[in-house]
């Protein structure tokens, strides 16, 4: 037994490798949501597909999703390291029930994780999640015997077929005829050989840093400005380079830097996708989860009928966002963009080829596309659970924060967000983390200041 955390959610289930994240661990919950798809689907094998992010415990821990899906008699294709976006295409391609997708996403080396999807390449909305948590808790995994167990087999295919799809979004031969010089960070995981590709066919000179999948992150992966100062500086430094992107390990999250090797942060990345999608097709419904800048309403508001879907946070609940009001995008603020045609999965590789699309029809750098767009000021805050009183806390803590803005707008779809005058201010216990997030936006950076701090204090934190 372990005092390691094992987060268990609608995100699926992250721990510390070694300790609440063990091979045992990973089968059994593999093997918890297989067992419930054979309770859906009768007349023959579940299929699954499974890849891993690149990190270096991957490969043993992937083996063991594959042998918990096998062990209750799913059938399996192994795709070796793969991005999360690249699974949820592959089952698509493939026809199949669903997939795994073994990542801890933008957490430290010493996490692990395994994050489910469904026939659609949806995580599973939280009814569905609570169901594999439930049998996964209770040891219910229906293990066969023998000649009962699934195949497994192998494809090399899945980044090819995935950047395939990313071209058919876009303008390729606008784009080529650039031929622009880029920086990409794909932090020595998954998104290494998928981001290669899908630059090269854009026709695009790539200066690729971190571009092995070694397994061994060559800087905290989470792709913030404390983490990309190397990325900032080869981009400023390398001549002629419009855009420096940054992937983070399971390459479903992107941050930029601009031409000059200023990082424009992760918000700006759903923003200028947006941006773009809206300038080819018109208005329509974009969905963003409410943690996530309110730079996305205002450019929702100079295009005739188009509108911002505010969502819960987490993938699966943006995802509801899109397919409800049958927008063409969504996303997050953390670099997480959605495109449907593609694939309802935050993907690194549609969001570059869009603002690389931005960029050449656009005509001016993108410091200058950054500059025109509306600038507000963002933190992101964050407490140990421990040291606020645990989980059986938070409620009390979010009560404190509604209480103490009677007058605000309160969303209290995921924690409690509360818009005051030009404002606002988010808490919200994390889904992957054992963690208490507060995010607050405000005009100026003395004012978000202002905002944060009030809202700690109401608080208690």
């Amino acid at each position: 037994m372990s005092d390691a955390p094992l987060m268990l959610s609608i995100s699926g289930a992250r721990g510390i490798v070694g300790a609440s994240m063990t091979p045992e661990t990973v089968a059994r919950y593999a093997g918890a949501f297989g067992s419930m798809l054979r309770e859906t689907i009768t007349d023959r094998p579940p299929r699954l597909v499974v890849g891993f992010d690149g990190r270096r415990s991957g490969g043993a821990l992937s083996s063991a999703a594959i042998a918990g899906l096998a062990g209750v008699g799913c059938e399996v294709t192994a795709l070796g390291i793969t991005t999360t976006p690249t699974v949820g295409v592959m089952i698509g391609e493939l026809g199949c029930d669903g997939g795994i997708n073994v990542t801890a996403s933008h957490n430290p080396i010493e996490w692990n994780g395994i994050k489910c999807l469904d026939s659609d390449g949806l995580a599973p909305p939280a009814p569905i999640a609570n169901r594999i948590i439930d049998r996964f808790r209770e040891n219910r995994i229906d293990w066969v015997e023998g000649a009962a167990c699934g195949r497994v087999d192998h494809r090399d295919d899945a980044a090819e077929r995935h950047i395939a799809k990313v071209l058919r979004l876009v303008d390729v031969d606008a784009i080529r005829a650039k031929g622009y010089r880029v920086v990409l960070d794909s932090v020595a995981a998954s998104g290494c050989a998928a981001g290669r590709g899908l630059l090269d066919a854009l026709g695009c000179n790539l200066n690729h840093l971190h571009g092995e999948p070694l397994g061994i992150f060559p800087h905290t992966p989470e792709p913030t400005e404390a983490n990309l100062g190397e990325l900032a500086a080869a981009t400023r430094d390398d001549a002629g380079a419009v855009v420096g992107f940054a992937q983070d390990p399971d390459a479903d999250r992107l941050a930029i830097v601009d031409e000059r090797g200023r990082y424009i942060g992760e918000e700006y990345t759903l923003v200028l996708a947006a941006l773009r999608m809206m300038q080819r097709r018109g208005g329509g419904p974009v969905a963003a989860n409410l943690s996530t800048s309110r730079m996305i309403d205002d450019v929702c508001a100079t295009f005739d009928g188009a509108s911002v879907v505010r969502t819960a946070v987490g993938e699966a609940n943006v995802v509801q966002g899109i397919r409800a009001s049958g927008g063409a995008i969504g996303g997050e603020g953390n670099g997480g963009v959605i495109v449907p045609e593609v694939c309802f999965i935050r993907d690194s590789l549609s969001a570059m080829a869009l603002v690389l699309e931005l960029l050449a029809t656009d005509g001016r750098p993108l410091s200058e596309i950054v500059d025109g767009l509306p600038r507000y000021a963002m933190i992101k805050r964050k407490w140990d659970l421990s040291a606020v009183g645990g989980a059986a806390a938070v409620p009390a803590i979010l009560e404190r924060v509604r209480g103490h803005w009677p007058s605000g707008r309160i969303d209290d779809a995921d924690g409690v967000r509360i818009d005051i005058d030009d404002a606002w201010v988010h808490v919200r216990p994390s889904n992957t983390e054992p963690i208490i997030r507060l995010i607050a936006e405000a005009p100026t950076l003395d004012a978000v200041n202002a905002i944060a701090d009030e809202a700690g204090r109401a608080a208690g934190l």
